[in-house]
């Protein structure tokens, strides 16, 4: 995938080695106990499915020749030419059908002539694939053409994005890439993700007023901290795949909180008061929900 250095993988085995999922909010696990979880979007199992017959189809949406959402395209063109913010994009996310792809996966060996080992049993498993920072990712594509360029021998499986939002939050996946290796790459990071997933308007964390009082209220009672500011983080902005600037759809961190400072604290005492933050911050529900990641930069306040 262009410039996010992700790599891809099937799911469907034990993921020991996998990062450990937090605690997902209540109606969010209500939302996957009710979709069944292991399921598609139609409620049916992935595990047993065969490649042949009837089950080969590409997807149950009649009359569908697999190509892009004309909502998607247009949002996309938008934050392209500075007219619009990712919160366009993902909120086209929310009545666009995505294709998520699914390949065969051994699920059952059976000796063979000459003690040769032979497929005896396949399941089909969906593709994950693992960000930079170790989190799970689940791949979608917004037409079955990207899909198939992508990885020629996956199967596209119609879904409604917000379908594929819980289904990423079954495979313990934090992030959803919609048509990496394509020109445009855009990913829905997790606070999105579940907003997609609940069918809400998902508001970005650094133009979240409610976000920024709860930060600013954690360094209230800090004498040393004179003023903060919340603006987009380093990781909102991304590049296609030619190199076009985009204003939105990076991996992350999406919030930047500036700590302007008072003099005389040393380095010791500024980690101390850093982390003591990030501490409170982190303890905070709100915060849980609505942050992906951040970071910190600390400025000399003017005396």
């Amino acid at each position: 995938m262009a410039g996010h250095g992700l790599t891809s993988g099937g799911t469907g085995g034990s993921g020991a080695d996998q990062p450990q999922p937090r605690r997902l909010p209540g109606h969010i696990e209500a939302a996957l106990a009710g979709a069944g979880g292991a399921t598609d979007s139609a409620g049916q199992p992935w595990a047993g499915r065969s490649l042949a017959g009837e089950n080969a189809a590409i997807h149950n949406f009649e009359d569908d020749d697999g190509s892009p959402d004309s909502g998607y395209l247009a949002a996309v063109d938008r934050l392209l030419s500075g007219e619009a913010d990712e919160a366009a994009v993902v909120a086209s996310l929310a009545t666009a059908r995505v294709f998520v792809p699914v390949v065969a996966q051994l699920a059952e060996e059976a000796e063979g002539v000459g003690g040769l080992h032979a497929d005896k049993q396949a399941d089909m498993a969906l593709v994950t694939l693992k960000a930079p920072d170790g989190r799970l990712a689940m791949p979608v594509f917004s037409s079955s053409a990207a899909l198939a360029a992508w990885h020629p021998e996956a199967r596209p499986v119609a879904v409604y994005a917000a379908r594929a939002a819980l289904s990423a939050v079954a495979e313990g996946a934090e992030l959803l890439v919609v048509d990496p290796g394509s020109e445009v790459t855009f990913v829905v990071r997790r606070p999105a993700v579940w907003s997609l997933a609940r069918q809400q308007k998902w508001i970005p964390a650094y133009r979240d007023a409610e976000l920024a009082d709860m930060l600013g209220s954690a360094a209230a009672d800090l004498p040393a901290v004179r003023r903060l500011e919340v603006l987009p983080g380093g990781g909102v902005a991304t590049s296609t795949a030619s190199g076009r600037p985009v204003s939105g759809g990076g991996p992350g961190p999406e919030v930047r909180v500036v700590l302007y400072l008072a003099g005389g604290l040393d380095a010791a005492g500024v980690q101390s008061l850093v982390a003591g933050l990030q501490n409170e911050w982190s303890r905070n529900v709100l915060f849980g929900e609505r942050v992906d990641s951040i970071e910190v930069k600390l400025r000399r306040a003017a005396e």
